[in-house]
């Protein structure tokens, strides 16, 4: 009989689907501080395997590789009065990007889409990248 060991864990396994990407973001954001989630308000977490084509280009990115996640709205920054019929402000993650650069990373899968979502979060805001860091130090403790 072959003894099971931690590879084993592995053998059996599929990557990761879209909606247990989307329960890591979920979770991401449950732990970010209190009073930074209410600040979010009704903003949607969406996940995709990739960025669609009209973002590709819109950005003039080559590869849908190149895109981890994407802030898509009005940031709370430059909000005025919400007009009728806008769409809620939304942060998209990328399943297959953010797989690839997770198997070359030595951060765990939850730790990189904590990370990008808290990134993305931070365009809502307008932050710096030091605003974002120490949200992000905060949300780990």
């Amino acid at each position: 009989m072959a003894r099971a060991n931690s590879h084993s864990f592995w053998q059996d396994r599929p990557s990761p689907s879209l909606d247990e990407i989307e329960a890591l973001a979920g979770d991401a954001f449950g732990t970010l501080p209190d009073a930074f989630r209410k600040l979010c308000g009704e903003i949607v977490i969406r996940v995709a395997d990739f960025p669609d084509e009209d973002v590709l280009d819109e950005m003039g990115l080559e590869s849908p590789y190149d895109l981890l996640g994407l802030f898509q709205g009005t940031g709370l920054a430059h909000r005025g009065h919400v007009q009728t019929g806008e769409l809620p402000n939304m942060i998209w993650l990328y399943r297959r990007p953010l797989l690839d650069f997770w198997a070359e990373s030595d951060d765990t899968l939850g730790h990189l889409v904590a990370h990008v979502l808290i990134h993305e979060i931070g365009h809502h805001f307008g932050m710096s990248d030091d605003d974002m860091e120490a949200i992000e130090a905060e949300a780990r403790d």
